[in-house]
């Protein structure tokens, strides 16, 4: 049991496999394999299909094979499927990407993003923009309260806009300091939201992290820098080419506001929200630059 016992730890590790394969839902962000909570909302878990499952000796990863063009060292997850394989268990549908709930005392909690991913490489080029830049490390946060928070926006502004289509970008979002705990914590407190910005009190995104980067002081000690990378529902889009410094909301009918780039003064595009829970700190960029 010890090669199929999950692993789990607070500020590292994550399940490696689903041994009793209990149905899987897309929940929160609906884009990671979330395994069935009986005590949250209802949901159907079918007795059978996991008997038989077992009866079977199949298995599901739950996390991201890194390694795969290395040789396999003692631990990994890469080996510890091998070792399932080789005692007749056999590995079902794609790999995902599980994180479990952080315990009750703690709001979130931190692990490394694979690697090996698209995404990950995709951030890096795109980090890379800013002059002198070194991503130093990529983590995933996990925390329920804001992803519960941010699933309930995402089907209320779903509901007023064409198609269902809630216009969910990826973007980026620079801060120092404090700023940093408290968005990993509570996410985008609108009683935190910037007063100061070219479209009034609103929590501001960019999709070039050059712009982010220049929002972001680096750390008096380490001199690192972080970028968060958001999911951010922009729904129904108000763009504006002049700046208007007393919005508190986006105009009647939109759900956010979008300051096109490329005229003076402002290079690259912004993007505006409002509301708490409009956007969801999604991964923690670490990185160091030249000041």
């Amino acid at each position: 049991m010890d090669l199929i016992e999950p692993h789990i730890a607070l500020t590292h590790d994550r399940i490696d496999f689903d041994v009793s394969n209990l149905s899987l839902e897309k929940l929160y962000t609906r884009d990671l394999g979330m395994r069935v909570d009986i005590t949250g909302s209802p949901s159907s878990i079918q007795l059978e299909t996991i008997v038989e499952n077992i009866r079977r000796k199949e298995f599901q990863v739950l996390r991201s094979i890194d390694g795969e063009n290395r040789p396999n060292t003692s631990g990994t997850v890469a080996e510890r499927i091998e070792k399932m394989k080789s005692r007749g268990w056999k590995p079902i549908g794609k790999p995902l990407n599980f994180i479990p709930n952080p315990p009750a005392s703690y709001n979130a909690i931190l692990v490394p993003y694979p690697v090996s991913t698209v995404l990950y490489k995709n951030i890096v080029t795109a980090m890379e923009t800013i002059n002198g830049a070194r991503v130093i490390s990529i983590e995933q946060i996990k925390n329920p309260d804001i992803e519960s928070l941010y699933e309930y926006m995402k089907k209320q502004i779903s509901k007023e806009c064409r198609d269902n289509d809630p216009n969910e970008r990826e973007l980026y979002h620079g801060t120092s300091g404090d700023a940093v705990e408290g968005i990993i914590n509570r996410g985008y407190d609108d009683r935190h939201f910037s007063n100061t910005g070219a479209w009034g009190h609103g929590a501001y995104f960019a999709d070039d992290p050059r712009k982010s980067n220049g929002y972001v002081n680096p750390d008096p000690k380490t001199t690192r820098r972080v970028i968060f990378y958001n999911k951010v529902l922009l729904g129904i889009e108000s763009v504006q080419t002049e700046t208007d410094a007393t919005l508190t909301a986006a105009p009647i009918g939109h759900h956010s506001v979008h300051g096109a780039g490329g005229w003076p003064g402002f290079q690259f595009h912004e993007y505006i929200v409002y509301r708490y829970g409009q956007a969801l700190p999604y991964l923690k960029i670490t990185y160091t630059a030249p000041s």
